[in-house]
């Protein structure tokens, strides 16, 4: 089922050879395709709309045309990917047709494609510039893991959607309750992407390097939704390999990461 008004929007994945966890990710193969195949064959099946790779490298762009997939040449020069989908997006679409844009990260190979549909509705709901999603913390490495990012929310349980108060590599909120697990893809309105890349990096931003404390800190609003499936992550050799386990063939579906 494809979302409402999915001509409207647009996918866009960044995807930056450089890494100096795991040298050339993008390309890093896992069940016989590089992972920025899986990742973009992810966003297809979600239905929202045009899916296009943004990415800084031939061989990356070679990869997804080789597959009949689109991609776009930019900048090596990108501080983030955001930076990076405005770039691509501009190029594309100067027209503005696309008034919906997803930041879909590269390195998110086990992606349920539910996910991206369900950040484009809670987008789509209303009283946001930006919308993202979080998963519930289930044990306490996470919590103290200063590589997992946690958001301050009110969010009711399942299914809800609350607007996000702050984040941080802390456990945050203190007390009693749960925690949440950002998940780091995001939607936009278009004129929230262009304000946003358009602000010089924020004093929250640079002391807990989260880009997102930049548009909080701007008096913009972020609304998160709460789901149930957290997609892996690959940033490290290990995390590749947790990666092959869960997709075991070259058309293995996209599969709930192992919490």
């Amino acid at each position: 089922m494809r979302t409402d008004r999915s001509d409207r929007q647009i996918v866009l994945i960044p995807a930056r050879r450089a890494s100096t966890r795991l040298p050339d990710k993008p390309l890093a193969p896992i069940a016989g395709e590089p992972m920025i195949v899986h990742v973009w064959r992810r966003a297809i099946e979600s239905g929202c709309g045009r899916v296009v790779v943004a990415t800084d490298d031939d061989d990356v762009a070679g990869a997804i045309a080789e597959r009949g997939g689109e991609a776009v040449l930019t900048g090596a020069h990108h501080a983030s990917g955001s930076d990076r989908i405005f770039e691509a997006l501009e190029r594309l679409d100067p027209a503005g047709a696309f008034q919906v844009v997803v930041n879909l990260q590269g390195d998110l190979p086990t992606l349920d494609p539910a996910l991206v549909r369900r950040l484009v509705l809670t987008l789509r709901e209303g009283g946001c510039d930006i919308a993202t999603l979080a998963a519930e913390t289930v044990d306490e490495d996470e919590a103290r893991d200063p590589n997992v990012v946690k958001i301050a929310a009110a969010l009711a349980g399942p299914g809800s959607s609350a607007r996000a108060h702050y984040f941080s590599r802390q456990a945050i909120p203190a007390g009693a309750g749960p925690l949440y697990h950002h998940i780091g893809i995001y939607a936009y309105h278009r004129a929230a992407l262009a304000r946003f890349v358009a602000l010089p990096p924020s004093p929250l931003e640079r002391r807990e390097r989260l880009e997102q404390l930049r548009a909080i800190e701007a008096g913009m609003a972020i609304r998160v939704a709460l789901v149930d499936t957290l997609p892996l992550g690959v940033d490290t050799p290990r995390d590749l390999e947790r990666a092959r386990r869960i997709l075991g063939g070259d058309r293995a579906p996209a599969a709930k990461a192992a919490r």
